[in-house]
């Protein structure tokens, strides 16, 4: 969360000519409310069932960037499946950098607590495994254009391995 997935997942698909998809929007989208109402109204377990099912049968199985929701690959089974669609790139930066971005937007269920830097902490070590499994992990806290050209190359060198995987039927 708060690690630039949607800002550099469109820039990622415009540069790509692919289209762009957010897995949250998506969600709010299908549900009809938003990921704070889903929460509140039917707690997180039910929202990680949703995004389990978008990934499993949400989205086109290929011409596209996901930005994927932070708590999306967190749970067992979740970093594998995550892996079998597609190139995954996971973006990291700082507690601080992440408080920065998202210490005012108040629809950020799991962060709607009195200390939001603690929170953010936890948060990010509970999820860092599941995050290290989950794909190829790189700092986003560079300039924008670097962190985009970063992503570019790693992509670029590793859609024709994923290709070469799903053709053989590894995946």
């Amino acid at each position: 969360m708060g690690t630039g997935k949607s800002a550099l997942g469109k820039k990622v698909a415009v540069k790509l000519g692919l289209n762009f998809l957010d897995s949250d929007a998506e969600i709010e989208k299908s549900e009809g409310k938003s990921i704070s109402d889903i929460f509140a109204q039917k707690g997180e377990a039910y929202f990680r069932q949703l995004e389990k099912k978008f990934i499993e049968s949400g989205h086109p199985d290929s011409g596209c960037v996901i930005s994927c929701g932070g708590g999306m690959t967190c749970s067992e089974g979740m970093p594998e499946l995550v892996k079998s669609k597609g190139v995954c790139i996971v973006l990291f930066t700082t507690p601080e950098e992440v408080y920065a971005r998202t210490a005012n937007n108040d629809k950020r269920p799991l962060l709607n607590v009195d200390d939001k830097l603690s929170k953010i902490r936890e948060l990010m070590e509970k999820r860092r495994p599941y995050y290290m499994k989950s794909g190829i992990a790189i700092a986003a806290n560079a300039p924008i254009k670097n962190t985009l050209d970063h992503i570019i190359r790693i992509y670029a060198s590793r859609r024709k391995a994923f290709a070469r995987k799903i053709k053989s039927g590894e995946s």
